[in-house]
């Protein structure tokens, strides 16, 4: 299996090899900072531009995950769009995919700090979500947050040696209190999960769990800064 299981908060979840977190016994995937419309507000600000392909290629891997595990809930974790407004500049064909995707599922669409959820869709707006022990939120709230938190915005991603070769991952962050979710759409950067503020949310004994061909935990202790 390309997916790897782990236990949270007495939970069975499944950390997907795409960045996709599922959760078996409430069939619920969750994915984070999707960042739909990156690609245009580049050319929109003058910045380098960017291949128009990120929605194309965040959708099909979301389609993928989404007809391999069934769900009956998918959670957008915040930052769907990358700015406010950019879900005006969806192509029509890309409207109707997530329409599709939406399809009887309980799709809620939680708050980020890119866009407040693009209201125009279909689906539930929300600011975090509590299902069981779990509270799903955009931003982890530190040490002011229980345990069972599962956030996304940081955009974890782990280097690793392999001989001589440095290999950068994205990946998710997890230790006994929270998971941190790796960025879900293509045109996405990362933050390294030594640096500030994602060390400081971790125990020393954190995992991560590379993403890739294959799911890969590792203990962040050997992984690179």
């Amino acid at each position: 299996m390309s997916s790897h299981a782990f236990i949270f908060c007495n939970e069975d979840f499944l950390a997907l090899p795409s960045g996709a977190l599922f959760w078996p016994a409430q069939r619920l995937l969750c994915v984070s900072d999707l960042h739909f419309g990156k690609a245009s507000r580049y050319a929109l600000h003058g910045a380098s531009v960017l291949p128009p392909y990120e929605v194309h290629d965040t959708l099909l891997r979301l389609d993928q995950d989404i007809a391999e595990q069934r769900p009956k809930a998918v959670i957008c974790l915040g930052d769907s769009f990358d700015r406010v407004g950019a879900s005006d500049d969806l192509d029509p064909r890309a409207r109707e995919w997530i329409i599709r995707l939406q399809a009887g599922v309980n799709w809620i669409w939680i708050e980020g700090n890119h866009d407040p959820g693009p209201l125009d869709l279909g689906g539930t707006h929300m600011h975090e979500v509590a299902i069981g022990p779990i509270v799903f939120r955009h931003i982890a709230l530190g040490e002011t947050a229980t345990a069972g938190e599962v956030s996304g915005h940081y955009h974890p991603k782990a280097t690793v040696r392999a001989g001589k070769r440095a290999i950068i991952r994205r990946c998710f962050a997890t230790d006994a209190h929270r998971i941190i979710l790796p960025a879900y759409g293509t045109y996405t950067g990362g933050l390294n999960v030594n640096a500030s503020p994602i060390s400081t949310l971790l125990a020393t004994n954190a995992i991560c769990i590379l993403t890739g061909a294959k799911a890969l935990p590792i203990p962040r202790s050997k992984t690179r800064s």
